[in-house]
């Protein structure tokens, strides 16, 4: 019988069930996706329900294609789950779901139960103990303060509060937990001491027991349920482990298991995330700290909030007629985009841009933050307007990158993945902006999938150690900076940072959403 292994990435867009063999490689994958409800101003909800049938429609999909290469249920031994952070799925005492639709990471409705709660508590305080960087609203901690306020009726039947994962983990096994990494960012958890901050939760006037106990990443929660297991169509003796939180098992896949390592994940948002020994923290630029899925580490991370967004923005916007011909000659419209983006030199012919079209992040003068065109004239073409949003991409990872350069010794090379990695034209792009020795490797886009992978091979004993992460991963395309094109982005970085990011600033503060459209 082959041990395979089962990982499950529940993302933001959708779940994806891939099959790896017991050295790690991927045998095949199967995407679900489900959708985010946005009810009102600042709510961005799932249904927990959504995500449970997608891992059941995924896993049935991924064993039906399985058995074309002779693959058996019983030939998958362990299961792990790779989950969005931040979720807040409220539980009564008897497991049961309170709520349909449970908020998700972007949900930012609880500003106010925030606000409140900092009249008390020192917010450069909570910030150093817990590391969590995103704005207060989003962390669970506060969303479930937001249902207190807001349901009374249904919080006085909360029992337990489950992440993502952790849900989906309580109905393959009926064990209600979670990891330390997921923890991380409760809102509630004390980096340092590995293990909830009961001052911090009850000063926000809520129980610790409201919290589910917290285990290793690793940790064998136990067996599937009989339920689970006919619903899944898998063994009922198939071991699930604890799992992770996205971020630190997609820093785990990428290889970023050992101090000083980084990866870049290009998606809609972006981010650099860096691995170390300690969590990377700073006041001023609020880099976001998960536990690392690794013992004894750290994933300390900064974001900017639209990048391939605001490359989608111009494509639908600005290059309508690319969609059309992409649609004629079987292509992808981004490739036609990139392709006319090469014709234009770096720096763009003196052209830059703030690409922060869904706002700012920490690292931003403003929240306030929109995007922005500088040096924009009669000469500049459509080519120069792609590169330009391309190279402001790479300008705002640069700061990024910056400012952990201060905290960190971080290695002159990084891993990118996502579907901004794809193009080697941005790929050269990122490496002459940000002076790295910028990589692809084998795993593409399913970083987070084998990290989740490693969890159970590791938890089941399967592997010894999380080095075999290093002979899975093979190294694909590299990309160097170009020392004559490294400077002209240096330059560039100064006025990116000084100009643009300032009018931007201003132009998203000037007038109320709301009103904007009246001038």
């Amino acid at each position: 019988m082959k041990r395979l292994i089962l990982s499950h990435d529940l993302g933001t867009g959708g779940n994806k069930a891939s099959l790896f063999d017991a050295d790690g490689v991927r045998l095949a994958s199967v995407f679900e996706p489900y959708e985010t409800f946005y009810p009102g101003a600042g709510m961005h909800e799932q249904r927990p329900s959504d995500w449970w049938d997608a891992v059941v429609r995924s896993t049935r999909r991924l064993l039906e294609s399985a058995r074309a290469q002779g693959v058996t249920k019983h030939d998958i031994a362990s299961l792990a789950v790779s989950g969005h952070s931040l979720g807040c799925v409220p539980l009564d005492a008897d497991g049961n779901l309170l709520r349909e639709a449970t908020p998700i990471w972007s949900d930012s409705r609880a500003v106010s139960e925030a606000a409140v709660y900092f009249r008390e508590v020192d917010p450069e305080a909570w910030y150093l103990r817990t590391g969590n960087g995103f704005p207060p609203a989003h962390y669970t901690l506060f969303k479930i303060l937001w249902h207190k306020n807001n349901e009374p009726d249904l919080f006085r039947r909360v029992a337990k509060i489950l992440g993502t994962k952790d849900y989906i983990n309580y109905r393959l096994t009926g064990v209600q937990a979670t990891d330390y990494s997921y923890a991380s960012g409760c809102g509630g958890y004390s980096l340092t001491g590995w293990c909830y901050d009961d001052d911090l939760i009850r000063a926000a006037g809520l129980a610790p027991s409201l919290f589910p106990k917290i285990v290793p990443s690793t940790e064998i929660l136990g067996a599937l349920t009989p339920q689970a297991a006919e619903a899944l169509g898998l063994s009922p003796s198939l071991l699930v482990a604890a799992g992770g939180v996205d971020n630190s098992c997609m820093a785990l896949g990428a290889g970023c298991f050992s101090a000083g390592r980084s990866y870049a994940s290009l998606g809609s948002s972006s981010w650099v995330a860096v691995t170390d020994a300690k969590p990377l923290l700073d006041t001023r630029t609020k880099p976001y700290v998960f536990t690392h899925v690794v013992p004894d580490m750290f994933a300390s991370a900064l974001a900017i909030f639209s990048s391939g967004t605001t490359f989608r923005w111009l494509r639908d916007q600005v290059c309508r007629d690319l969609i059309v011909r992409a649609a004629a000659e079987n292509r992808n419209a981004y490739e036609l985009m990139i392709d006319e983006a090469a014709g234009s030199p770096p720096g763009a012919r003196g052209l830059l841009h703030n690409p922060s079209l869904g706002g700012g992040s920490s690292l931003d003068p403003s929240p306030s933050i929109r995007g922005a065109f500088l040096g924009l004239d009669l000469t500049h073409t459509r080519a120069d307007m792609t590169r330009a949003v391309m190279e402001g991409i790479a300008l705002n990872l640069r700061l990024v990158l910056d400012a952990f350069r201060s905290l960190s010794d971080i290695r002159a090379e990084m891993i990118v993945v996502g579907g901004g990695a794809i193009s080697s034209v941005w790929r050269q792009i990122y490496a002459d902006a940000l002076r790295v020795a910028v990589k692809t490797t084998n795993i593409g886009q399913d970083a987070a999938a084998l990290g989740a992978a490693a969890l159970a091979a590791v938890g089941t004993g399967q592997w010894s150690g999380f080095e075999q992460i290093g002979s899975v991963l093979k190294t694909g395309d590299t990309r160097t900076p170009s020392e004559a094109d490294a400077e002209t982005y240096d330059k560039l970085l100064e006025r990116f940072r000084d100009d643009i990011l300032f009018l931007a600033s201003r132009s998203g503060g000037l007038y109320p959403a709301n009103k904007r459209d009246e001038f």
